[in-house]
């Protein structure tokens, strides 16, 4: 099945310059861009992202830390397209809690920051990518962070394929 999924560099991604090193590990298997750009998120956008849910079902706190974090610095958003796309790149980016992602996964190379290290300091875990999690959340993010006029349709070469 053709998906698309949201994926955003982090600032702390964007800020340790790995944004090429990403988009690689996705095109390389198949992912097409279908749509990129550098955002600097204000916190009504950044609300609209980490909604209330955040906040019940890992607290105020939880959910201050994280707007916080994703308006302190740019943040490079993307749409991929591909076979089972949103699988395929939760797979690529790993656990969200950097200090339990696999090595070869994106956050299990960049990142090391556990849950309690976090809590201890007041801070998000800067774990340098956001994924979508399953096709409502990319529904969603999708529609949140792009118009439909901004995402491109065409072929790469590599998609002949699987058509």
């Amino acid at each position: 099945m053709i998906q698309q999924t949201l994926v955003l560099v982090k600032p702390d991604g964007v800020a340790r310059g790995l944004t090429g090193e990403i988009l690689k590990r996705f095109e390389r298997i198949g992912l097409k861009i279908v749509a990129l750009k550098l955002v600097q998120v204000n916190m009504d956008h950044a609300k609209k992202h980490y909604t209330e849910d955040i906040s019940n079902r890992h607290g105020e706190k939880v959910r201050n830390n994280l707007l916080s974090f994703i308006t302190e610095g740019p943040v490079v958003a993307i749409i991929f397209e591909g076979v089972n796309a949103i699988a395929n790149v939760r797979k690529i980016v790993g656990s969200t809690e950097s200090a339990s992602a696999l090595p070869g996964t994106i956050r299990g190379d960049y990142t090391h920051v556990s849950y309690s290290h976090a809590d201890e300091k007041e801070m998000a875990v800067k774990n340098v990518i956001h994924a979508s999690a399953d096709e409502n959340d990319a529904k969603n993010e999708l529609s949140l962070w792009f118009s439909i006029d901004e995402i491109c349709d065409y072929k790469r070469s590599d998609e002949y394929h699987v058509n």
